[in-house]
């Protein structure tokens, strides 16, 4: 199966590999179900594994005039849910996975959820006087606007400064020597249909899950780079207390995406972690 229709009918692109417990893969914001790609071979030995471009996302463009919201991207994963009648499944959320993931529980408790897995995110992406553990521990409403100003100028390169000008120095000098990663990330970027895409971010900046973290009733595993371009280890630290039971590992030497930068490790804690009763 290539995809699956959402309940407002709108086609979800969608990719199964292998056989046994269902995991469910939720990229990031501008990215797609290619992200989890390098993990599929590992992972599908073990487990059915479903991964799929959000809407709004993957170069699809939307069929009808549904925005594509947290609200209703935790509406399409509970679709997939439903459509293929998956029980005790498995799901993995990084960047905007994650929020998407907490919105699910949010409107649907741990239903259908044996454990969850969250990749490098804050419940509340802005900051303000009584919440330091946002966007760089200091992006306000302020600067969230000017920020959806830049998005509207110029989306390719907003999207690759929010990165590069961040807490990692290192992609700061990779982004501004030009490196390979960055300049592939532009021209996927520049090829993307700006506007859904604006749209699900503004959905992302209104959220707050920190009251939903508490209702997480199944076995949680939280993953976070130790070099993060966008939280300070504190955000990590302040999730884990809020989840009880919650498993914390830190990628040190990592960024925004540690599962990436340490495979091998992602998919052995993934692995050992569904394993462990």
């Amino acid at each position: 199966m290539t995809h699956f229709l959402a309940d407002d009918g709108e086609r979800i692109y969608l990719q199964v590999s292998g056989e046994g417990q269902a995991i469910i893969l939720l990229h990031g914001w501008t990215s797609s179900r290619q992200e989890w790609l390098p993990f599929v071979d590992q992972l599908s030995v073990y487990h059915r594994v479903f991964r799929y471009d959000a809407r709004g996302h993957g170069g699809h463009p939307p069929t009808n005039q549904t925005e594509p919201t947290v609200q209703r991207m935790a509406q399409d994963l509970r679709n997939l849910i439903e459509r293929f009648d998956l029980r005790e499944t498995v799901v993995v959320g990084h960047s905007m996975g994650a929020l998407t993931l907490w919105q699910y529980i949010n409107d649907y408790g741990c239903d259908r959820l044996s454990k969850v897995c969250f990749i490098d995110q804050s419940p509340k992406l802005l900051t303000d006087d009584h919440w330091p553990h946002g966007i760089y521990g200091d992006f306000n409403d302020r600067q969230a606007a000017s920020f959806l100003q830049a998005l509207n100028s110029d989306f390719a390169e907003s999207v690759l400064t929010l990165s590069a000008y961040g807490l990692n120095k290192r992609a700061r000098e990779k982004y501004e020597e030009k490196a390979q990663g960055f300049e592939k990330i532009r021209s996927i970027l520049k090829k993307l249909d700006p506007l859904p895409l604006i749209r699900c971010w503004q959905s992302l900046t209104e959220a707050d899950y920190r009251e939903t973290l508490a209702r997480i009733a199944v076995p949680t595993l939280l993953i976070y780079g130790g070099e993060s371009n966008y939280y300070h280890s504190t955000t990590a630290h302040y999730v884990h207390r809020q989840i009880a039971g919650a498993v914390l590992r830190i990628y040190e030497n990592t960024d925004h995406s540690p599962h990436q930068w340490q495979r091998e490790r992602f998919s052995s804690d993934l692995l050992e972690f569904i394993s462990t009763s």
